[in-house]
């Protein structure tokens, strides 16, 4: 099923994850349901705060980026309760987008290798598995989502302040893409 996606400005997109059990609540529809979302919205990965849940949950797919880097071909994962316990190589810079937040991209510096403890879907536990490159940087991305951080929290001031104009068209709901959104509730003035 697809679910609607949580617009910049929903406050459980500031929300840390908490760590899930194999028991949590309908787990495997959910990350159905997460990979449904992600392919109709043409993402590559989707985290759990992205779809109004605040857990340590996330799901990736490589392979829209298989034909510039070949090695993202099939690289299809889920991750639960993850965690990066260490970062290696000078940071590299790549553009990045978020269905958070539609119509834009920008550069951001990530390290180039990652090492993660973290449960697949089956609950199966990978202690200190290697990512570099292009799996790296769209898991740095999806984790910081389940830390509760934004990729254009990572820009220059500078950025930020040229992006206003555009994130707050994003969380008014004036900037639509072609999926389903969920926005943040419209403050009601008082008199």
């Amino acid at each position: 099923m697809m679910l609607p996606i949580t617009a910049y400005g929903h406050p459980i997109l500031k929300k840390k994850g908490e760590e899930i059990t194999k028991d949590y609540p309908d787990l495997q529809q959910l990350i159905a349901d997460m990979f449904e979302t992600m392919y109709e919205s043409h993402g590559v990965g989707l985290a759990a705060q992205q779809v109004n849940r605040a857990i340590r949950l996330f799901v990736i797919d490589a392979n829209p980026f298989a034909k510039e880097y070949p090695e993202a071909e099939g690289f299809k994962k889920v991750f639960i309760n993850a965690q990066i316990v260490r970062r290696e190589g000078e940071p590299v810079e790549f553009e990045e987008g978020c269905l958070s937040i539609p119509g834009i991209n920008e550069y951001v510096s990530r390290e180039p290798v990652i090492y993660m403890d973290y449960y697949d879907e089956d609950f199966n536990f990978h202690k200190e598995e290697k990512f570099e490159g292009i799996h790296a940087r769209i898991i740095e991305h999806e984790y910081d989502h389940n830390d509760g951080i934004l990729f254009v929290e990572r820009l220059p001031n500078f950025k930020k302040i040229l992006l206003k104009r555009k994130l707050n068209d994003i969380t008014t709901g004036k900037y639509k893409p072609d999926y389903k959104m969920l926005y943040p509730r419209k403050k009601i003035k008082q008199k």
